[in-house]
């Protein structure tokens, strides 16, 4: 039997049919649109889950189990989205209303805990049973395996590690708390610091990588901007490494796991951003022997980790 992920973005709906060893055999796609009624977003959830299904040449009838990640405070037991700032979502029985559409049950969970999921599973944390992932985008999101469940405390709410605090007093995160993981370690963080560098540095290498246009900096720019020899972009790389790994050394300390990867488009860096991430934990981690050291690693599922975490919630709440 195969079963089914909707991984629920605030750009993009996907839909992925997985098979019983974690292989994603076919996709559909719509866009989110947000925000909008959720009575709408739904319609497009079921209607990419119908393609999904038809698109691996399969019918309902094939799938056992399906489930959804999506953005936002989750309650995996009633099935309900008691709120989504992303998707204007306010206590939406996400669950039930899909049943209604696709005449199947649904489990639900957060996108970082489902792709947390599914890196445990199949991509960098398989055959651990206590795993961290982060993923580095628009904020730090983070999921927590323990024993090989899903930490999310008493209210579901819990394991929100891009809303550790880094700095008292510091820079202002959306969250409207200061100093936030969040607010030095994300892509818009770094999107943010480049620019600043960029002001400032007006010969800086990174000026000609975006065509004399700031408004195109990405979280690439300062790294190849570091990789052509330049002096400001390696100050900014440098720095964002800093800001990782000091949130990286609480979250070790924290849980000890066996295995923290790192995901979202600055983990395409790889070693450039992954070894000095490990050198920095080995001096600062309070755990200091050889053995049961946290090995850090970058996400190897790509997109497709929030779909099979999404798929396989039925392992966690059937």
């Amino acid at each position: 039997m195969y079963k089914l992920g909707i991984d629920l973005g605030g750009t993009n709906i996907v839909a992925g049919v997985v098979d019983e060893n974690y292989n994603v055999v076919a996709t559909a796609k719509a866009k989110t649109n947000s925000p909008r009624p959720a009575e709408e977003i739904i319609d497009d959830m079921a209607r990419v889950t119908f393609e999904a299904v038809k698109n691996a040449g399969l019918t309902l009838d094939d799938i056992d189990y399906m489930g959804v990640g999506t953005p936002g405070s989750i309650n995996p037991q009633t099935g309900v989205v008691p709120y989504s700032n992303n998707l204007g979502f306010v206590d939406v029985p996400l669950c039930a209303m899909l049943k209604e559409r696709v005449g199947k049950d649904f489990f639900i969970e957060n996108d970082a805990n489902a792709a947390a999921y599914g890196e445990f599973l199949a991509g960098s944390g398989k055959g651990t049973s206590h795993f961290v992932a982060i993923t580095l985008g628009t904020g730090v999101g983070s999921g927590i395996i323990i024993d090989g469940r899903l930490f999310s405390g008493s209210n579901n709410a819990g394991g929100e590690l891009g809303h550790t605090a880094i700095q008292i007093d510091g820079e202002a995160c959306t969250c409207g708390r200061k100093g936030c993981w969040e607010a030095y370690a994300s892509a818009t963080a770094l999107i943010r610091q480049t620019k600043a560098a960029m002001e400032e540095n007006k010969d800086s290498v990174m000026w000609e990588l975006v065509g004399g246009d700031i408004s195109k900096v990405s979280g690439r720019t300062a790294f190849d901007a570091m990789r052509k020899g330049d002096k400001a972009g390696k100050q900014v790389v440098d720095q964002y490494i800093r800001y990782i790994g000091i949130g990286l050394i609480n979250v070790i300390n924290t849980f000890q796991p066996e295995a923290l990867c790192i995901g979202g488009g600055i983990s395409n860096e790889g070693d450039t951003l992954i070894k000095p991430l490990v050198d920095m934990v080995d001096k600062e981690n309070y755990f200091h022997q050889a053995d049961g050291k946290t090995a850090i690693k970058a996400a190897t599922l790509g997109n497709n980790a929030g779909i099979i975490g999404a798929a396989y919630l039925c392992n966690l709440y059937k």
